[in-house]
């Protein structure tokens, strides 16, 4: 059923240059389940990501060919809005830039570009994303304040309700806790647990503890290409390629 899977992507191959950063990329992504992509550095996890919501389009070397379909609908398609399609993928970045602004600035900036000016829709949008961000009890007395005041695990669970005041469908996220102490990271993760229920999250990782906590799916990516995709469990405790095995024991990486 096309219903049961949010992204289906068939034989993505994606070109800087003349180099080849994915290799035929083919992969059903199940909705309201959490992907976890890990693999060593330069195996193609972030320009996989960004081809999701074609951030790469802004990179003029980058060439893509395959096929992306979101709910059915080929995203590269010349009809699809890239900037509508971005409201749908939005993005969490692994360094947080906040806004130079307040707390409360940072999360009604893009709805706001949407012409979303009611104020009692625009706090109700405060409230709810920096409550699942779980951020909200830690701010909530202070939205006027500099949001560049936060700490970096605050910063980077802002940019995260950010995302959400957006009310995407699809959370993309590229290594979003590599700069995080163990309790923002726990906070992350913990956000993320309850996210997936009502959205698909893609998490790329360099911390394959991080993976095997929370992604229901692990794909392992190496050398721009995808070796293997499972389950998590299947991922790390019985996985079908010696290559994946040596990464997630720690052979290599």
């Amino acid at each position: 059923m096309e219903g049961d899977y949010k992204f289906r992507i068939n034989n993505l191959n994606v070109f800087w240059g003349k180099a080849q950063a994915l290799r035929s990329i083919s992969i059903d992504i199940p909705a309201n389940r959490i992907l976890g992509i890990i693999g060593p550095s330069g195996s193609g996890k972030t320009v996989f990501l960004r081809s999701l919501n074609r951030m790469n389009d802004l990179v003029p070397e980058i060439s893509v060919e395959g096929r992306i379909l979101l709910d059915g609908e080929d995203i590269y398609h010349p009809d699809v809005d890239p900037v509508k399609l971005r409201k749908r993928v939005g993005m969490v970045f692994a360094l947080p830039v906040p806004l130079p602004a307040s707390i409360y600035d940072n999360i009604v900036f893009s709805p706001s570009l949407f012409r979303i000016r009611d104020r009692k829709k625009l706090n109700h949008l405060v409230e709810t994303s920096l409550t699942s961000a779980f951020l909200w009890d830690e701010v909530k007395d202070r939205l006027k304040t500099s949001a560049l005041r936060l700490s970096g695990g605050q910063q980077q669970r802002l940019c995260l309700a950010r995302v959400l005041a957006m009310e995407p469908e699809v959370i993309l996220l590229d290594e979003p806790c590599s700069g995080l102490d163990p309790i923002s990271t726990a906070a992350i993760e913990d956000a993320l647990g309850i996210l997936k229920k009502n959205f698909t999250i893609i998490l790329v990782t360099n911390n394959t503890k991080q993976a095997a906590r929370v992604a229901d799916n692990t794909a392992f990516f190496l050398m721009s290409e995808m070796i293997e995709y499972g389950a998590t469990e299947q991922i790390f405790t019985m996985p079908r390629d010696k290559r994946t095995n040596d990464y997630v024991t720690g052979r290599f990486g």
